[in-house]
C-alpha cells in the first residue's frame, strides 16, 4: 500500500458517560464517547472525533475559557492535557483518585479539582513556564463526605463546593481577611449543583430531592477584598428563598442541573427523562419536557444561553434543545447495544449499521444518523445496500428479512421462511432482484424475489450451520460457508443444487468475493485465510493469521493472552475496491490488512487502547488475584438484599451483576471508493481513511524533475509538459497550482495529449478538488474533457478504475446536493422579493386612486 490508513472518525456512538461542554463560540458541543471525545459542529452538521485517547472511559471534561486546551480525566483519575487546536496531547497527569468535577476559573488562571472529600486548586497550564504544567496551589478540606460539584465567582476569587454531606462550602482562592471558609446547609439530600449569580456572591444550591435554595451574601463582590476596620465583620450567608423542582409526592430524583448567569435560567434534569427550565430568582417555570424514560446524566448551556445540551448515559442519547423556539437543534442516539454489521452505499456516501438493539441506522459520512428503522423485534445480524443504493435489506434473529426504502423511509417488503428460523447472514445479487438469507438452525439458504416477495427456492445441502454467504459482484453465483468444513457455490437460477463444493480443513466462518468475481477468500476456524480460483475451484494461496489476529487477556481468564490467541479466528473478511488487499477481523482488538498477491501482512490496527474494556490486558496483574481467584469474579458490592445466583450464571437480571464489555470486531467493510474502511467494534463504528497529505510518493522521478523545472515549463506555456512533471513529483500543492494556471480553452487540448497513466492521476485529483474547491465550474470542465477524450479507454479497463469512478461520483453528488440546496433557497428568496415588490406596486396604485 502506498498510503497509510489512519483513524478519522467514530460513528454509531454520540454519548457514553461524563459531562457535555460547549465550545467558546457556543456553536459546537464536545461529547465523551468512551475513552475518546467527539466534537459536534451544530452549525455545519458535522462531527469529528479527536485522535486523542485516555487509558479508560472519560469521566469528566473541562475546557479552558479561551477554548484552546482541555483536560480529560478518566475513571481512575488519570488526566490528559490536550490542545483543541492541534488536537494533540500536551501532558499526562494522575490525580490518583476518581475525580468528580473540574472547573476552570473565569480568568483561566486556576482550576479546581474535586476528589473524595477535598478540593484542590491548581494553576492553569500555560500561564507560566514550568516543567510540570499542573502546579498545586492549595488543598481545601472541610467536607465530611465526597464532594460533587463546584462553581467559581466571576472575578475568580471565590469558589463554592457542594458535597454529599448535604452542605455547600464557600472558599477563598487567595488569602482574605473576610473569608476563609463558610458552610451553608438547608438541604435534606446530596448536593447536585451550586451556582454563583452574575457579578455577585449570592449562590443557588440544588439537591437531589429537587430542592433549590437561594443564599444571599452579606458583602458585594467588589468589597470582598477590601479590609474592614472591624475584624469581626466576616462574610456571612443567609437563606433568602427555598423552592422545589417537583412535588413532594413525586419520587423523581434530580440527576443534573446547570445555570446560565446572563439569561438567569436554571435547567434541571431528572431520573425519569424530564427536564425543566425556570427563570431565577423568582423561580418562574418556562418549560417542562421529556426526552425519554431514561435518566438525564448531564446538562450544559452554551455561552449565549439559547441551546441546552442533554446527555443520557443509559440510552447513549445526545440532545441539543433550543428553548426559545422550542425545537431540536440535534437529536442523536447511537446503538445502545453492540453493533453487529455495517454496509457502505454504492457511492460511499452513507453507512448502514445493524445492532443487537434490533435497530437499523443510516449514517451520513459527516457523522449524523438521519434515519432509524425499528421494525425488527430481535437483534439485527446483517445489512446490505442494493446496487442503486435506494434500498437497505436487513436480516434479523426475529425470523424476518426486511427491505427499507430510503426515499420514503419505510419498510416496504418483509420476507419470511415457511418455518420459523433465525437468520444469520444476508446477500443480494448484482441486479438487486434476488435476496438470500442463511438460517442458523436449519442449515438452509432461503431465496426470495425482491419484486413480489415470494420464496423462490430453498438451498439445502450443508450439514452444519451456515456462517456466511456472499454473492459474486459480476454473476448470479452464491457462495455459502458452513461449519461442515465446506464452501458451496450455487447458481441460483439453475435450481440444480450446488455447482461446486470446496473442501476445507476446518470450519468455515466467513467468505468474500473479489470485486472482479474471479477469486474467493474463505476464513476458517484455524485463523487461516484461503484463496480460491472460482472458475477452476482450486486453491491459489493462503495466509496464516494465527499470530496476527491477536487477543487480550480477560479479567476472569486464568490462561495467558498467547494461549487465548490460539483460539481466536477471523470472522469477517472484505476485499479492497481494487482487489489487491483484504481486510480481516474477528473477536479481538486487532484488524489486519493483507496483500493478496504477496500473501503477507501489510498493517495491523489496534481498534482501542481503552482498558475499561475486557480483553485488553496482555499480562496478568498479580495484585488483582486473591486466594479465591480473580477480583473480577468476586462481588464486592455492599447490597445485602441482592439475590444469590448459581455459579457460572451470567444472564438474568442485568442490574444484579457487573458486566464489562469485551473488545472485539464484528464486521469490517471497505468503502467502494477505496479511500476508507469501517469496522463495527465494541467502541462504536470506527472509520479509517487514507492519509496521503504527508507522504512524498513521486512517480518516475529523475534528476531533471524538480519544482523549478515545473515552474519553468508553466511560465513558457507548455501546459502538458508542466502537468506531467507535476504529477511525477506528486505534490498536491504543485499540481493544484499547475492545473489552475491552465486556461479554460486549453483544457481539452491538454487532455488529448495525456497518457493513460496521467489520466487516472488527474481524474483522482479532480475528484478530490471537487469536494472542497470553490472553482466548481473549472473542475467540472476538466472532468468533462477527461471523460470525453478518454472515456473508451476507461470503459475497457473499468474494473481497475471502478473505485476512482465511485470517488468521482461521490464528489459530484455531494457538491450537487450542496449547490441545489443553496439554489433552492436563493430562488425562494427571489420569489418572495418579487411577490413583495408586486404587492407594493398594487398598494401604491391603490393609494394613488
Amino acid at each position: 500500500m502506498k498510503f497509510s490508513f489512519q483513524f478519522s472518525n467514530l460513528l454509531g456512538v454520540v454519548y457514553r458517560c461524563g459531562n457535555l461542554n460547549f465550545s467558546g463560540d457556543g456553536n459546537s458541543v464536545f461529547s465523551p464517547v468512551g475513552n475518546k471525545i467527539t466534537k459536534f459542529d451544530l452549525k455545519n452538521n458535522a462531527s469529528h472525533t479527536l485522535p486523542i485517547e485516555t487509558n479508560k472511559n472519560i469521566n469528566y471534561v473541562a475546557i479552558s475559557p479561551n477554548g484552546n486546551t482541555a483536560i480529560l480525566v478518566d475513571e481512575d483519575g488519570a488526566a490528559v492535557l490536550c490542545s483543541l487546536i492541534s488536537r494533540t496531547i500536551l501532558h499526562h497527569f494522575h490525580f490518583h483518585k476518581k475525580v468528580e468535577c473540574i472547573k476552570f476559573s473565569p480568568d483561566g488562571r486556576k482550576f479546581v479539582v474535586l476528589k473524595e472529600n477535598i478540593a484542590q486548586v491548581y494553576h492553569s497550564p500555560g500561564n507560566k513556564i514550568n516543567f510540570n504544567p499542573f502546579v498545586l496551589h492549595r488543598v481545601y478540606h472541610g467536607a465530611y463526605d465526597d464532594t460533587s460539584c463546584a462553581c467559581w465567582s466571576d472575578d475568580s476569587s471565590v469558589f463554592a463546593v457542594g458535597s454529599l454531606d448535604m452542605s455547600t462550602r464557600i472558599y477563598a482562592a487567595e488569602p482574605m481577611e473576610r473569608l476563609s471558609m463558610f458552610a451553608v446547609g438547608g438541604h435534606k439530600d446530596a448536593i447536585v449543583g451550586v451556582f454563583f449569580e452574575k457579578n455577585s456572591l449570592d449562590i443557588y444550591t440544588c439537591s437531589r430531592d429537587g430542592a433549590v435554595v437561594s443564599w444571599e451574601c452579606s458583602a458585594d463582590l467588589e468589597d470582598i477584598k477590601t479590609a474592614q476596620e472591624d475584624p469581626i465583620d466576616k462574610i456571612r450567608y443567609s437563606k433568602s428563598a427555598r423552592h422545589f423542582l417537583n412535588e413532594p409526592s413525586d419520587m423523581r430524583h434530580l440527576t443534573a442541573v446547570d445555570y446560565h448567569k446572563e439569561t438567569r435560567i436554571l435547567v434541571s434534569g431528572f431520573a425519569n427523562g424530564v427536564f425543566q427550565i425556570h427563570e431565577m430568582p423568582d423561580f418562574n417555570p418556562i418549560q417542562s419536557l421529556s426526552i425519554g424514560e431514561r435518566a438525564i446524566s448531564t446538562i450544559s448551556v452554551n455561552i449565549s444561553g439559547d441551546w441546552i445540551g442533554l446527555g443520557c448515559h443509559n440510552g447513549g442519547e445526545l440532545v441539543v434543545w433550543e428553548w426559545q423556539s422550542e425545537s431540536f437543534i440535534m437529536k442523536q442516539q447511537g446503538h445502545y447495544n453492540n453493533m453487529t454489521s455495517v454496509a457502505y452505499s454504492p457511492d460511499g456516501q452513507y453507512l448502514a449499521t445493524g445492532g443487537e438493539d434490533a435497530k437499523v441506522k443510516v449514517w451520513s459520512m459527516c457523522g449524523y444518523c438521519f434515519v432509524t428503522f425499528s421494525e425488527h423485534t430481535a437483534g439485527v445480524t446483517d445489512v446490505e445496500f442494493s446496487k442503486r443504493g435506494q434500498v437497505i435489506v436487513s436480516a434479523s434473529l426475529d425470523g424476518t428479512v426486511r427491505a427499507f426504502d430510503l426515499h420514503r423511509y419505510r419498510n416496504f417488503k418483509t420476507f419470511t421462511s415457511p418455518r420459523p428460523t433465525q437468520f444469520s447472514s444476508l446477500a443480494l445479487d448484482v441486479s438487486g432482484d434476488i435476496v438470500c438469507a442463511s438460517a442458523q438452525d436449519t442449515f438452509e439458504v432461503f431465496v426470495w424475489s425482491m419484486q413480489n416477495g415470494r420464496l423462490l427456492e430453498v438451498l439445502s445441502g450443508h450439514e452444519g450451520p451456515i456462517a456466511s454467504i456472499h454473492f459474486s459482484p459480476v454473476a448470479a453465483l452464491l457462495a455459502t460457508a458452513s461449519w461442515d468444513n465446506t464452501v458451496k457455490l450455487w447458481d441460483v437460477f439453475e435450481n440444480k443444487g450446488s455447482r461446486e463444493t470446496l473442501r476445507l480443513s476446518t470450519d468455515a466462518l466467513c467468505v468474500a468475493f473479489r470485486p472482479d468475481g474471479k477469486e474467493l477468500a474463505v476464513g476458517t476456524l484455524d485463523s487461516q485465510i484461503t484463496f480460491w480460483d472460482v472458475e477452476n475451484a482450486t486453491q491459489t494461496g493462503s495466509v496464516e493469521g494465527k499470530f496476527d489476529v491477536g487477543a487480550g487477556r480477560s479479567a476472569s481468564q486464568l490462561v495467558t493472552a498467547k494461549k487465548t490467541a490460539s483460539s481466536k479466528s477471523f470472522t469477517s473478511l472484505c476485499y479492497s475496491a481494487d482487489g489487491r488487499c483484504i481486510l480481516a477481523a474477528g473477536k479481538s482488538k486487532n484488524v489486519c490488512i493483507y496483500s493478496v498477491a504477496e500473501q503477507m501482512l501489510v498493517k495491523k490496527f489496534e481498534i482501542s487502547t481503552n482498558m475499561s474494556l475486557d480483553g485488553m490486558q496482555e499480562m496478568l496483574n498479580r495484585h488483582k488475584m486473591t486466594e479465591f481467584g480473580a477480583m473480577a469474579l468476586i462481588d464486592t458490592t455492599d447490597n445485602d438484599n441482592q439475590s444469590i445466583t448459581l455459579p457460572g450464571v451470567t444472564k438474568g437480571d442485568m442490574s444484579s451483576r457487573f458486566y464489562i464489555p469485551e473488545a472485539k470486531v464484528s464486521c469490517v467493510r471497505f468503502s467502494p471508493t477505496g479511500q476508507q474502511w469501517a469496522a463495527t467494534t465494541t467502541e462504536g463504528l470506527l472509520v479509517y481513511s487514507l492519509n496521503s497529505s504527508l507522504t512524498f510518493d513521486p512517480f518516475e522521478l529523475s534528476v531533471n524533475v524538480t519544482p523549478d523545472a515545473v515552474m519553468h515549463e508553466l511560465n513558457e506555456g507548455q501546459w502538458s509538459s508542466a502537468l506531467m512533471l507535476s504529477f511525477r513529483l506528486n505534490e498536491a500543492n504543485l499540481i493544484q497550482r499547475v492545473v489552475e494556471s491552465i486556461p479554460v480553452p486549453q483544457v481539452s487540448v491538454v487532455c488529448q495529449g495525456l497518457a493513460n497513466v496521467y489520466v487516472r492521476k488527474l481524474l483522482a485529483f479532480v475528484a478530490k478538488q471537487l469536494e472542497n474547491s470553490h472553482h466548481v465550474e473549472f473542475y467540472l470542465d476538466w472532468c468533462q474533457a477527461l471523460l470525453l477524450e478518454h472515456g473508451p479507454s476507461i470503459k475497457v479497463d473499468s474494473s481497475s478504475v471502478m473505485a476512482l469512478l465511485r470517488t468521482l461520483q461521490k464528489s459530484l453528488t455531494t457538491r450537487r446536493d450542496d449547490l441545489s440546496k443553496l439554489c433552492d433557497s436563493n430562488s425562494y428568496t427571489l420569489q418572495y422579493i418579487i411577490c413583495q415588490a408586486k404587492m407594493q406596486k398594487v398598494e401604491d396604485k391603490t393609494e394613488e386612486t
